[in-house]
């Protein structure tokens, strides 16, 4: 048979279920912080494994834009375009560009290979439409991009002092209080808006919509990019107060997922430098002016160490 506490056990027992009802919050934020901990630092060892890939903004060695008709390559000073790198031969190649086509036509002895194998011309694929056809010489690759209807040969150095004397990054400390339900408002189909990226070359993109959040009693906005129609994630550029001081000038990227029931989880704690902030050979967009905060954002990604300067026009 059972039986009944006694009233000093009653007593302790009550006592024990308020204190564990009053920390119940606590609790509650303390789980939550520690979810929201693991997902940071996870996604920033990714960002750390995606910078240092062969793939990584840290690889980036030169940007040659192309000219109509024939673009010579090579180490040498009589070249069109001109790479001092001694993985590269004298005289390795020519771009032709010709009506929107870039073909590429190797010069005899030149060292320029296509996945591993010796070419005399191959037709080169853009990073327009996905994925570039990639050129090697050595440890350098070499590719086709395009931007704002331009062409030109980015070039990936895989020994690169950038990615081999790589510092490492910084950030704010994370922080709960920078992961915000925000509301979104959808543009009608079709918006564009318009993005100027670090070079001065302009682009529309399209906006699908706006995200708004509540930060110390205000309301602020962020316009939003979706980069593709299959893209799982929205993009914003943003700049705040805290750019050009404690974070890179030209403003942060962040990802968000696509919204849903109008709402849409914003969380500064991933927010990140452009490639511009590492590298000088890429062509990042700038924050549109409706992008510009004046609110100190204090979380996500500070200033690169010994990255290049630049700030917002």
């Amino acid at each position: 048979m059972s039986r009944s506490p006694t009233p000093r056990t009653a007593r302790v027992l009550a006592t024990a279920m308020l204190v564990l009802w009053a920390a119940a919050p606590t609790l509650a934020a303390a789980l939550d912080f520690a979810t929201e901990q693991a997902s940071v630092l996870a996604w920033r060892d990714q960002r750390i494994s995606s910078l240092t890939s062969d793939s990584g903004w840290l690889t980036l060695a030169a940007l040659f834009w192309l000219k109509d008709g024939d673009n010579s390559f090579g180490r040498g000073d009589g070249n069109d375009l001109v790479l001092n790198n001694p993985a590269l031969a004298d005289a390795a190649g020519t771009f032709r560009l010709d009506g929107g086509s870039v073909r590429f036509v190797a010069r005899a002895h030149g060292g320029v290979t296509l996945d591993g194998e010796p070419l005399d011309a191959v037709d080169l694929k853009s990073d327009a439409g996905g994925e570039p056809t990639v050129l090697a010489s050595g440890p350098l690759r070499f590719f086709v991009i395009e931007r704002a209807g331009r062409l030109g040969v980015r070039v990936r150095d895989l020994n690169n002092p950038h990615r081999l004397r790589f510092r490492g990054l910084q950030y704010f400390p994370i922080s709960a209080r920078w992961v915000l339900n925000a509301r979104f408002e959808p543009y009608p189909p079709g918006k564009r808006i318009r993005i100027v990226n670090l070079l001065g070359m302009e682009e529309e993109q399209e906006s699908p919509g706006a995200v708004v959040f509540t930060r110390n009693g205000r309301d602020y906005r962020l316009d939003t990019v979706r980069e593709s129609p299959q893209e799982p994630e929205l993009f914003i550029m943003f700049a705040d107060g805290t750019s050009g001081q404690e974070t890179y000038g030209a403003g942060r990227f962040l990802h968000l997922p696509l919204p849903t029931d109008g709402t849409a989880l914003l969380d500064f704690n991933k927010a990140y430098n452009p490639p511009c902030a590492l590298n000088d050979f890429a062509t990042c967009p700038l924050p549109p002016p409706q992008n510009r905060l004046k609110l100190r954002v204090e979380a996500g990604e500070l200033k690169y160490a010994g990255g290049p300067v630049h700030s917002l026009p």
